[in-house]
């Protein structure tokens, strides 16, 4: 790896446990100013404080919620989007491109495909050329690669997920983050099918916290590389604490039992 993408990495990726948390912070594009998202900077420093890696966020909000106070944190640039009100949120867009990115003192770069969805060859071209640029670049990217569509049964089932995983491994992803599958047994195939390290996604909102960190714990069980989890970070009721808890599971393997004393 060049140095280049090397020091960026680990501003993505912690050295030691080789993990990463990952707080994506791009919802407000597609779904509005929802809570956790009106005060930006307030929620960034929030997690940083629990000891996330990086946070994720479109171009525009940059400036609004990341340098110049407290404890600094990893910086990742989301190129795609859509709105909910849209005819079609499943055809991701490309709105930034990565030597634009690059302006804002990005250390990674993020790109959506829905794999199965109508406009699946046309995100996997858009992949394809910002794989190309990070890679002129020495810029880490994250795929975001999702099964969805009519041909998709369950977009938790493994085979989706596995076949998912290594589209975006295929067309030059570093890091892949995707569906959990629900058990740590048949994630372990989506790893050793994925040549690069696969992160599971938070999914939707959980009311029980107790789930999150058990989801966690199965996730790094079943080999993932960490997390990128938003709304059951951003939303919860004691942030700093939520994402303490994640950390640990994360980074120092401590068990969800454990982690959940940290949650009021």
């Amino acid at each position: 790896m060049e140095v280049g993408k090397q020091i960026r990495m680990e501003r993505i990726i912690d050295r030691n446990s080789k993990r990463a948390l990952i707080v994506p912070m791009d919802h407000g594009i597609s779904i509005g100013p929802v809570e956790g998202l009106v005060n930006l900077s307030d929620t960034v420093e929030k997690v940083a404080m629990g000891g996330a890696n990086a946070v994720l966020m479109q171009k525009g909000v940059i400036e609004h919620g990341h340098r110049g106070y407290g404890k600094d944190i990893g910086l990742i640039a989301h190129l795609s989007a859509s709105t909910s009100l849209g005819p079609d949120p499943n055809n991701k867009v490309q709105v930034c491109d990565v030597k634009e990115a690059i302006k804002y003192g990005v250390d990674g770069i993020s790109v959506h495909v829905n794999i199965g969805s109508d406009t699946e060859a046309q995100q996997l071209k858009k992949l394809g050329k910002v794989s190309e640029e990070c890679s002129r670049w020495s810029m880490p990217l994250i795929a975001m690669m999702y099964p969805r569509g009519e041909k998709v049964d369950d977009e938790y089932g493994v085979e989706y997920v596995k076949h998912a995983t290594r589209a975006g491994a295929e067309l030059g992803a570093d890091i892949i983050k995707t569906n959990y599958t629900g058990d740590p047994e048949t994630f372990k195939e989506v790893v050793e099918g994925c040549p690069v390290p696969v992160i599971v996604a938070g999914g939707p909102k959980m009311e029980n916290r107790n789930d999150l960190l058990e989801m966690v714990e199965g996730a790094v069980k079943g080999g993932a590389s960490g997390v990128a989890i938003g709304r059951n970070v951003f939303q919860s009721k004691d942030v700093v604490q939520t994402t303490k808890a994640i950390s640990k599971i994360i980074h120092e393997d401590t068990p969800a039992k454990e982690a959940k004393k940290l949650l009021k």
